[in-house]
């Protein structure tokens, strides 16, 4: 997806700077953007998990961005988180704590120029605790509060905040699961929604319209019948 995104944003004629933990790929990936597009790429290394070298990133970047778009995000297993707290605290630091880190560094140094765009990389798993993935679930309900009160602060402002929920993606995370192919985006209709949601500034979408429908049914289910759906 942070491929997807980056490329689109290049073929529009944007300067990148990629922040990755394997900065190897990443600067095959700059490499290539730069001969397809004629932009210019830096590469940097971001681990969020490694918390205090993240924000020192974030507070030294520099030209500072217009945008700033975080698709970090570990699925996990349910059935390790459950059975492992290690296991349930890599899950919610890497979908979580260390992205918010990132952010609210970025978000002050934004807010200090009075211009820019924050993008956040959520998941509908946020709507609703799910027996299948609560814990993954419940550290991109966090993300998605957060991404919502950073919007709510910077109301009226220059700085804006979107949420971005994609639903099922095409991608090695859900490799092997069998998805509908009606719910199920691409990789680049991801980057083509999140460059059309900054330059629109929306402030939340689904890439594909039929999630919000989803979601609004599954928001609405009484607890009581819910918890029997097993989901």
């Amino acid at each position: 997806i942070g491929r997807a995104i980056a490329a689109e944003f290049a073929r529009n004629g944007h300067d990148l700077a990629l922040a990755a933990r394997n900065t190897e790929q990443a600067g095959r990936d700059a490499e290539d953007l730069r001969l397809r597009h004629g932009i210019t790429a830096s590469v940097h290394r971001l681990n969020v998990l490694e918390q205090a070298e993240a924000v020192r990133l974030a507070e030294t970047i520099e030209p500072l961005p217009d945008v700033a778009i975080c698709v970090v995000g570990l699925l996990g297993s349910q059935a390790a988180s459950a059975a492992d707290p290690a296991a349930a605290e890599l899950v919610l630091r890497s979908n979580f704590n260390g992205p918010t880190a990132v952010l609210a560094v970025l978000a002050n140094r934004f807010e200090r120029r009075d211009g820019g765009v924050i993008v956040g990389i959520s998941s509908v798993a946020g709507e609703r605790g799910r027996a299948s993935n609560y814990v993954y679930g419940s550290a991109k309900a966090g993300f998605t509060a957060f991404l919502s009160g950073l919007r709510n602060r910077f109301a009226g402002t220059g700085v804006h905040v979107v949420t971005v929920k994609p639903g099922f993606v095409a991608t090695r995370m859900t490799e092997g699961m069998n998805l509908p192919a009606r719910l199920t985006a691409r990789p680049d209709e991801v980057g083509r929604a999140v460059y059309d949601a900054c330059a629109k500034r929306k402030d939340e979408i689904y890439v594909r319209p039929v999630w919000r429908l989803i979601m609004a049914v599954i928001r609405a289910i009484p607890e009581w019948k819910f918890k029997r759906l097993k989901l």
